[in-house]
């Protein structure tokens, strides 16, 4: 039997190659948008096609194909339990942690705080409006559905910032807080995920303690493993070994985190920063990094890739009614709204305390991309029509932020790096 599943894994991974390869070429060829949100856009017009042509009675064998291999892909399970520890150590590989450092208090406030008061605006907001549309939804999905749609997605992020010659300490800002958010969300959701099941709202004091064990327990797991692979590399000149040593930390750490019961993603993070800043000074000869950062981007981009075909292609497993499409617009609506009130105001009232670019609250609040995280949060929840709701809310609001956002951020960030001045660096 393990042979058969080990089988019927490395056939969807091929399938899921195969078809990022295509979509990925077609991309490059013909079109020439950003990668992750070109081979998105084409597998979604592919999925759409094939939905209207089902409606007029053609391609439905094709259809139903498709649907068939979706289901055989446990959505949430790749992404949180695979894809995801990978796509957040490459991306904090290459965060300047001195940096970081400068900004590490705008960088906390706006990951820890702003995600948690973006959860409650985010679910109080729908659990208000949403009966104007003649719809219900009990809080506890409301406030799920703020905890998994608050975080900006790092997956997302770091791949519109890879496009864009952002300040460095906007990006640098972005950055941060999406690596970091994403934990925090996870931990948030999680522990709202267990009143929905025991139906006991925790104390306030039990649900900090669960949050810094969570949260506190991930960042130091995080660092000791991180400080081993430094050692582990400093004591070895042999890149092969190297990139082998850095890939094994990084999947056998997350299953650790999972063991432990602490935040696997905010793990990652900060062993990510760690084997990126002191390990690339100390550790590594310049061929082992040549060779390290070379692995890293590329299988970075290749999952980047792939991620966001699957999401592209969900969209035929996902049920609409008329009523539901308005209330996507209304959580896209609220998840703006939420994020501006977060993010934007704190940086236009505070805006010499986060030192950044005249504008860069419009590129925060606007580049604030949701993706394939929040999909597989919702997909995580028990099955019924709630889930069913959140899950087409969720998918409003990522296409929207990938396809809508993701296109028209990038001037933005380049008319902030033309307004920057001297003293807006950071110092």
């Amino acid at each position: 039997y393990a042979f058969i599943w080990a089988l019927h894994v490395f056939e969807i991974a091929v399938s899921c190659l195969v078809i990022t390869a295509l979509f990925s070429y077609i991309n490059t060829r013909f079109i020439g948008l950003p990668a992750s949100i070109g081979v998105m856009l084409i597998a979604l017009l592919f999925s759409l096609g094939l939905i209207g042509l089902n409606q007029l009675g053609f391609a439905t064998h094709l259809l139903s194909q498709e649907q068939a291999f979706l289901r055989s892909i446990d959505f949430s399970e790749v992404l949180l339990q695979g894809m995801l520890s990978l796509l957040l150590f490459a991306g904090a590989l290459h965060v300047d942690l001195n940096l970081l450092r400068d900004l590490r208090w705008q960088v906390g406030v706006l990951a820890v705080v702003g995600t948690a008061i973006s959860t409650l605006i985010v679910g109080f907001g729908l659990y208000t409006l949403l009966p104007w549309l003649g719809l219900e939804l009990p809080l506890i999905f409301c406030l799920l559905f703020g905890a998994l749609i608050s975080p900006t997605d790092p997956i997302a992020v770091l791949s519109l910032l890879k496009s864009a010659q952002a300040p460095a300490n906007l990006r640098l800002t972005i950055a941060g807080e999406s690596l970091f958010n994403d934990g925090v969300g996870v931990v948030l959701f999680v522990l709202l995920l267990g009143v929905l099941h025991s139906g006991q709202v925790p104390d306030v004091v039990t649900g900090i303690t669960l949050l810094i064990q969570e949260a506190g327990g991930g960042l130091l797991l995080g660092g000791v493993l991180g400080w081993l692979a430094v050692y582990l590399l400093r004591s070895i000149d042999h890149y092969q070994t190297e990139v082998l040593i850095t890939l094994a930390l990084v999947l056998g750490g997350y299953e650790l985190a999972q063991l432990l019961h602490v935040s696997g993603p905010l793990a990652m993070v900060m062993a990510g920063l760690l084997v990126g800043n002191p390990g690339r000074n100390w550790a590594m000869s310049d061929l082992s990094r040549q060779h390290i950062d070379a692995f890293w981007e590329l299988l970075d981009e290749i999952l980047n890739a792939v991620l966001f075909v699957l999401i592209g292609l969900e969209i035929v497993l996902i049920a609409y009614k008329p009523s539901w499409l308005l209330a996507g617009l209304l959580a896209i609506v609220i998840t703006l709204l939420a994020r501006w009130l977060v993010v934007g105001v704190p940086m236009i009232g505070l805006a010499r305390w986060f030192r950044l670019p005249p504008q860069s609250w419009q590129v925060m609040t606007w580049g604030g991309l949701r993706g394939g995280i929040s999909v597989a949060l919702v997909l995580s929840l028990p099955a019924g029509p709630n889930r069913d709701f959140l899950l087409s809310l969720t998918y409003a609001v990522v296409l929207f932020s990938i396809l809508v956002q993701g296109l028209t951020v990038k001037p933005l960030i380049q008319r902030t790096a033309e307004n920057q001045s001297p003293d807006t660096s950071v110092g």
